[in-house]
C-alpha cells in the first residue's frame, strides 16, 4: 500500500490508521502561528460508522488504501444475503443486505451495481442513481389541485413511500433518485 504524507490527504481518501479502514470525511490545513502546520482531518470508520478526529502533520506517513471495484449483478436474496454474480469472471459472490442501508429495496433483478472491495471483504456498493418503478397504490387526483409544488403520497411496487405530483396515477412508472429517494420524472 502507498504511504503518503500527512499533508496529502484529501475527502474521499480511505487511510488503514489506528487498526482499521477509516475515509476523511473533513480535512483542513491549519496554519498556526506557533509550531508547524497540520492537517486537521475528521475520519469515519467504514465498518462500524465511528468517528474520529486526527491531527497529521507533514512529516507523518499514513497508508492509503485502494478499494478494488468491480461490477456484479444481482441474481437473489435468501436468508439476509445478497446473491451477485461478477460480470467478468462470472463467479457467485454473497454479500450480505445490510450494506445498502434503507435503500436495499431499490435493487432489482438483474441490476448491475458497483461494488468496492478491500481484499475480499465487500465494503461499499453503489445503486444506479435512477431506477424506474411502478406505483401500486395512490390517492386519486382532486380536481382542481394543480397548485405548483403540491405532492401526494404513493406506495411503489418495492414498498417503498414516495411523495408523487397529483397528475400521476395508480400503475404507472415512474423514475425514482436512489440517493434523495424522492420522485424525479414520468418513465
Amino acid at each position: 500500500m502507498p504511504k503518503i504524507n500527512g499533508n496529502e490527504i484529501r475527502p474521499g481518501y480511505i487511510l488503514d490508521h489506528d487498526g482499521g479502514l477509516w475515509v476523511a470525511v473533513k480535512v483542513s490545513h491549519v496554519k498556526p502561528g506557533k509550531g508547524g502546520a497540520f492537517a486537521q482531518v475528521e475520519l469515519k470508520n467504514i465498518r462500524d460508522n465511528r468517528k474520529l478526529n486526527e491531527r497529521f502533520r507533514s512529516a507523518d506517513k499514513v497508508e492509503r488504501v485502494r478499494l478494488d471495484q468491480k461490477d456484479q449483478q444481482f441474481l437473489y436474496e435468501s436468508d439476509g444475503l445478497l446473491h451477485f454474480m461478477d460480470a467478468e469472471t462470472f463467479e457467485q459472490v454473497t454479500i450480505p443486505a445490510d450494506i445498502f442501508g434503507d435503500r436495499r429495496p431499490f435493487l432489482q433483478d438483474g441490476m448491475t451495481i458497483l461494488v468496492e472491495y478491500y481484499e475480499d471483504e465487500a465494503l461499499n456498493a453503489q445503486l444506479p442513481d435512477k431506477v424506474v418503478c411502478k406505483i401500486v397504490e395512490t390517492e386519486p387526483a382532486v380536481k382542481g389541485q394543480t397548485a405548483a409544488n403540491s405532492f401526494k403520497p404513493a406506495i411503489l411496487d418495492n414498498g417503498v413511500r414516495v411523495m408523487i405530483p397529483p397528475f400521476v396515477g395508480e400503475g404507472e412508472a415512474i423514475v425514482v433518485s436512489t440517493e434523495t429517494m424522492e420522485y424525479v420524472e414520468r418513465a
